[in-house]
């Protein structure tokens, strides 16, 4: 019997596991995360970080245990999923996955006029209001994809994900690719608009500035398995080698020293 799921928990795991074929990626994955939390997600490459978030979007299923988002329980089959769960979650895939053929403003707009919404008027309203929120400005609106920096991309990527008002935000190694500047910039922005409007986070990465300063709650995936979730100092007290290497080498140190 499936337990019932608090209205504090933005995404609760109930003994997922998870395989491609004959490998498998989770093993009996249970968490809950409460909504308005920044969670950060750890583990080595290929230990299924970015196929936890698929999960939490209904793009890729699980062969046993139960997914819930906002409350609501996610169906078995892919083609059964409600839209409605859909758009509690804004995502913002590795490298910002932006439309080469769209501009800045028919890749924000996009979201919308999946919904049907077709008024010019409100589009422009919605898209423009959204590329300031992002520290954008109008003018960058016409630009294509390829002509934007590395940070730009980020941006517009940020205000596509939002541009529906989620619930839950799912990120996807948010600082890769970025210069230092840069990426001191996006997570700012982020800390910013999550003051603001206290959207709860689930966000792979591996940049150690970002899980000392952004994450209230760090999940760690090793051996098929979330082996720790809790605030960073009971991380990295955590007795285990992935934690050691990840955690405890020479550069983390000066992070974490800091």
């Amino acid at each position: 019997m499936t337990v019932a799921v608090p209205l504090s928990d933005a995404v609760r795991f109930e003994q997922v596991w998870t395989r491609f074929g004959d490998k498998l990626i989770h093993q009996n994955i249970s968490f809950c995360l409460q909504q308005g939390q920044i969670l950060g997600l750890v583990g080595a490459s290929g230990c299924g970080k970015t196929t936890l978030l698929r999960e939490i979007i209904g793009l890729q299923m699980p062969i046993q245990g139960d997914i819930f988002v906002m409350g609501k329980a996610l169906p078995k089959q892919a083609d059964q999923l409600d839209l409605q769960i859909s758009r509690l979650s804004g995502v913002l895939f590795q490298k910002g996955a932006l439309f080469s053929a769209l501009s800045v403003f028919e890749n924000i707009a996009f979201p919308l006029r999946e919904l049907g919404i077709a008024d010019s008027g409100l589009l422009q309203h919605l898209v423009m209001m959204k590329l300031q929120r992002v520290g954008l400005s109008a003018s960058d609106a016409g630009l294509m994809p390829a002509a934007l920096s590395g940070g730009m991309v980020k941006r517009v990527a940020l205000a596509r994900a939002l541009i529906l008002e989620p619930s839950l935000l799912l990120l996807d190694e948010p600082t890769s690719g970025l210069d230092p500047i840069a990426s001191e910039e996006f997570v700012s922005l982020l800390s910013e608009l999550h003051g603001e409007l206290a959207f709860t986070v689930v966000m792979v990465t591996h940049d150690l500035d970002i899980l000392r300063d952004l994450c209230t709650e760090v999940a760690v995936l090793a051996d098929h398995q979330l082996i720790v979730k809790a605030d960073l100092p009971k991380v990295l007290a955590f007795p285990h080698p992935f934690i050691g290497q990840f955690f405890h080498n020479r550069r983390a140190n000066r992070v974490f020293c800091n």
